[in-house]
């Protein structure tokens, strides 16, 4: 449903362009130090603007409803909502009859007998990540661990390969009115061995679940990842080491845990992002009202590059897991 995890949880509610959407957060730490401005480096890491990501800009003011008393968490449950400024409506009243290729727009209609809200995607939106991105810094400060995450390819360009940093791929792709996905990797510090269960609450598991939930996520691998299948274990075993000698010399191979439980070692994974399936390049689908096939054209504003603004919602979203399993095993 709309709640993620067992002592640490998180709830999102709110539509895409209803009057507001939020985040409530239970099983918080008491004490921790929380003010609005902890909010803002992450909110402007995925905010819209920059070359490649939608026109829409929201002011994306968090409001600390409740679990804060005189800038400190209180152990109650923190309620944080921003507000629905700057949307356009319009722009998405023939997805009901026309819906949109690649989006939710038919599978929100069937799962909810028609009653979904669909302005701007609804609760399906990319919009969401919002308040999970402030639900990442609380859990930042409850995991207490470097969680970093970067963008390493656009449109099967690797970042060493883009110097100007996909601008002219972006601009080219922006000039055809289509769209570009990309990889995320995320890497974490050192973390204490132990975290993490056997088989369905791996701490795997548990990361993929999470990344998962964010729109236009596709795939999802761990440290040597789909490269392992091409590997002999000569290749891809971790060879143990001293456990307080350099973290930075070891391999890696596994991504962080054996067993589905932590071994010590930095958590090491990358996340594959479908291009936006809103684009203005004419597509074919199907026409429910009709009854055949029509040519659309998706009007509106979208980011030709979603996963440009990604990477601090990968981060939020690894923080979420170790902040609850830390909690579990606290």
């Amino acid at each position: 449903m709309n709640t993620f995890g067992r002592i640490f949880r998180v709830s999102i509610f709110g539509e895409s362009h209803g009057e507001a959407i939020g985040v409530v957060l239970d099983g918080v730490t008491p004490g921790i130090r929380l003010s609005q401005e902890d909010f803002t480096d992450d909110i402007l890491r995925r905010k819209s603007g920059a070359c490649g990501t939608t026109p829409r800009i929201e002011a994306d003011t968090p409001e600390i409803l409740s679990g804060v008393y005189e800038g400190f968490t209180t152990g109650a449950p923190l309620a944080i909502v921003f507000r629905n400024g700057n949307t356009r409506s319009a722009d998405y009243s023939q997805f009901k009859d026309i819906p949109r290729p690649g989006h939710a727009d038919r599978t929100a209609a069937v799962k909810w007998n028609g009653f979904n809200d669909p302005r701007g995607g609804g609760h399906f939106s990319g919009r969401l990540t919002l308040p999970i991105v402030a639900a990442g810094v609380v859990a930042k400060k409850m995991a207490g661990v470097e969680i970093s995450a970067d963008l390493v390819e656009v449109g099967g360009v690797a970042k060493e390969d883009a110097p100007d940093g996909w601008q002219e791929l972006l601009r080219k792709t922006m000039q055809e009115r289509d769209s570009l996905g990309g990889i995320v990797e995320c890497r974490t510090g050192a973390l204490p061995a132990g975290l993490g269960e056997p088989f369905f609450d791996s701490v795997e598991s548990l990361i993929s679940h999470a990344v998962f939930s964010i729109p236009g996520v596709r795939g999802i691998e761990f440290g040597d990842g789909f490269k392992a299948a091409r590997m002999k274990g000569s290749e891809h075993n971790d060879p143990f080491c001293d456990p307080d000698g350099p973290q930075a010399a070891r391999k890696n191979g596994a991504g962080g845990a054996n067993g589905g439980i932590t071994n010590g070692a930095p958590i090491v994974f990358r996340v594959a992002f479908k291009p936006t399936s809103s684009i203005g390049k004419a597509q074919q689908t199907w026409d429910f009202a009709a009854g055949r096939m029509a040519e659309l054209e998706v009007p509106g504003r979208h980011d030709s590059c979603f996963a440009l603004r990604t990477p601090v919602i990968v981060e939020a979203m690894t923080a979420i897991v170790l902040a609850d399993l830390i909690r579990i095993n606290s």
